[in-house]
């Protein structure tokens, strides 16, 4: 296995971009936990901290994609800094707006615009598809991706929580913009690894990735997913406060994710020999099972493990559904592909937390599990939905990559 992330690291640059992007990807978790923390010791609302955090998540997951379109149009260096700095102005009239008396409406206007944030996600993976694409180690590098990403929903939330309680109220939030900032410069900065501007027509480009067959589909999929995360969140948090053990929810969620990315770097080492479209519908098949055992749960090991077998078919899925969309979107959208698979995966955390929070508040944490399953079920149904479609829609994918894919970078 080590090999196989060895030889990924042969390419020029690679090193460089991925370090880089350890900064640029980290903002975005710290950023939503740092605004409800920030707000609930300022203002003493979590009705409000939740409500301006909601603001700027919604505004993420809609605003993203259409960055993404832009950068697939003009790259990376041109794009990139101007939506960076779009959300920092956000961030600092959002901060502006804590620090002085200023109306309610402020903080929502600097959340949305600071919810202008690139998906520093998606412009790695463009640059992964730059250097591998049809070639058996960008499955490696999507792998990698999913590992990065779950590393960094790990430690941004603790570490933004932290500062904000340790330092000052407003650190938190601010952290994650200085990292931005310091992220997509080192990014863009390395200009050898930027993926080349695709020529496109101006009919083309006139339409969003989202309406082209298939992705508005894996983008769903994506969102049910997502809903399985949010869940998982605040129904083990619940469920730790009312067993009295409220500080094992930490080593529960930390379980959730050292499946996903046990699985992930085990996935990426892998060349498996079936089609992509069934892989799709297997991991769906897992992950849907592996939302049952959370609803017979009585003890926090029992969650940790629960929520352990369910992290393990998260990142596969999620790889999965990258390499579909890479294979279905010309080379000149991918990023924007990408970007709107992401935007439903935060957009379902976000409904997902929701959902089950309103759950808990009427019938108790356990009741708040039901919403993992019924979005497992979903996962499952969309999944086999999209492989019956995308079998004939993908005639040169054999045995997982292109028929025609050279192997050699």
């Amino acid at each position: 296995m080590l090999q196989t992330y060895r030889t990924l690291f042969a390419a020029p640059g690679s090193t460089g971009f991925c370090l880089a992007g350890l900064l640029a990807r980290i903002p975005l978790p710290m950023m939503g936990i740092g605004i409800i923390t920030m707000l609930a010791q300022l203002r003493g609302s979590y009705a409000l901290a939740g409500a301006v955090s909601a603001a700027f998540v919604l505004s993420y997951a809609l605003l993203s994609p259409q960055t993404s379109r832009l950068v697939d149009r003009h790259g990376q260096r041109r794009v990139l800094p101007l939506a960076t700095g779009i959300s920092v102005v956000g961030l600092l009239l959002l901060l502006a707006a804590t620090q002085w008396p200023l109306p309610d409406w402020i903080l929502f206007a600097g959340a949305v615009l600071a919810g202008g944030m690139p998906s520093m996600p998606a412009m790695l993976r463009a640059r992964w598809a730059a250097l591998y694409r049809g070639s058996p180690q960008l499955q490696t590098a999507y792998s990698l991706e999913a590992v990065l990403d779950e590393l960094s929903f790990i430690a941004g939330p603790p570490l933004s929580v932290g500062l904000c309680v340790a330092a000052f109220p407003q650190a938190g939030p601010l952290a994650a913009g200085l990292l931005l900032v310091l992220g997509v410069t080192a990014l863009v900065a390395q200009r050898e690894t930027e993926p080349a501007v695709q020529p496109q027509s101006m009919q083309a480009a006139a339409v969003s990735v989202i309406r082209l067959p298939h992705v508005g589909l894996l983008a769903l999929l994506m969102a049910a997913m997502g809903a399985i995360v949010g869940t998982v969140d605040i129904a083990s948090v619940a469920f730790a406060r009312d067993l009295g053990q409220p500080a094992w929810a930490s080593g529960v969620l930390a379980a959730y994710a050292l499946g996903s990315c046990v699985a992930g770097l085990l996935f990426g080492a892998l060349q498996l020999q079936r089609p992509l479209p069934q892989q799709l519908a297997l991991g769906a098949l897992a992950t849907a099972l592996t939302t049952l055992p959370l609803l017979l749960v009585d003890s926090i090991p029992a969650l940790a493990g629960a929520v352990l077998l369910a992290g393990l078919c998260f990142a596969p899925t999620m790889v999965i559904a990258m390499s579909l969309v890479e294979r279905l979107v010309p080379a000149s959208r991918l990023t924007e592909g990408m970007t709107w698979l992401l935007a439903g995966l935060n957009g379902g955390v976000a409904l997902g937390a929701a959902a089950s929070g309103q759950l808990v508040d009427a019938f108790g944490a356990r009741s708040a599990f039901a919403v993992a399953l019924v979005a497992g079920a979903f996962v499952l149904l969309l999944a086999l939905w999209a492989a019956r479609r995308l079998r004939p829609a993908l005639p040169g994918v054999v045995d997982g990559v292109s028929a025609t894919a050279s192997h050699s970078v």
